[in-house]
């Protein structure tokens, strides 16, 4: 069973996202929306939670949510995928179950 796993809170307030990476199985996707877009920034101490979720996660990230807080994609850790908002529906499409993480 496939699930996509969306985490909307900003990993410098919360830990909505240690828990998502915890217990997210190998394979599934991880799409990080709203204020969850600053886990996926070069140089910040969440970097290195997301180079090794990559090595058995799919990483996202909604692009409009990152441009809305300032940042291009060139800002980006390699290996994470930028979505749009029909990307999103593409992911909760092609998963069979969508985890919110609060």
């Amino acid at each position: 069973m496939s699930i996509l796993h969306t985490v909307n809170k900003s990993p410098f307030e919360r830990d909505s996202l240690d828990s998502c990476l915890r217990f997210a199985s190998p394979g599934s996707t991880v799409l990080l929306i709203e204020d969850g877009v600053y886990a996926v920034l070069k140089g910040t101490s969440a970097e290195g939670r997301i180079a090794t979720a990559l090595d058995k996660l799919n990483v996202c990230v909604l692009a409009p949510d990152l441009v809305a807080r300032g940042f291009s994609e060139e800002r980006m850790i390699e290996g994470v995928k930028a979505v749009d908002y029909s990307g999103f529906v593409d992911l909760a499409a092609e998963n069979d179950k969508v985890q919110a993480w609060l």
